[in-house]
């Protein structure tokens, strides 16, 4: 399942770089067909990250367990920034806060999913 998480957490992201060169290309249509699609993968996402999330509660260790909530929240916060970056621009609107959140939950979600919980690198 790890696998398939990462998947679609990089399609994800492949699919916002997608959506935010063709806004600035001035093709509202196809970013806006770019952005549904991307928003389906968002439940791919939260799927596949709730079942990792439940594989934390079936043995809780409560280090562990709390910091698997952690990273679950950022993940979240990873989505919100996502849709707010993209909605922003749509709306020529400035994404400069959107984009240091986005980043900030980035980092917090790598750090906590490959080198601190048991199911990532280290």
């Amino acid at each position: 399942m790890t696998h398939m998480h990462i998947t679609s957490w990089v399609l994800g992201f492949i699919l916002l770089i997608i959506a935010i060169v063709l806004q600035k290309q001035g093709k509202a249509k196809p970013a806006k067909i770019v952005h549904m699609i991307l928003r389906l993968d968002y439940l791919f996402i939260l799927y596949t990250g709730g079942d990792l999330l439940a594989m934390y509660f079936s043995n809780i260790q409560m280090p562990m367990f709390a910091e698997a909530i952690v990273k679950g929240l950022a993940g979240i916060w990873i989505i919100a920034a996502m849709e707010m970056i993209l909605i922003k621009m749509s709306k020529g609107k400035s994404t400069t806060s959107a984009w240091v959140q986005f980043v900030i939950a980035l980092i917090l979600v790598l750090v906590l999913g490959f080198f601190r919980l048991p199911l990532g690198l280290m």
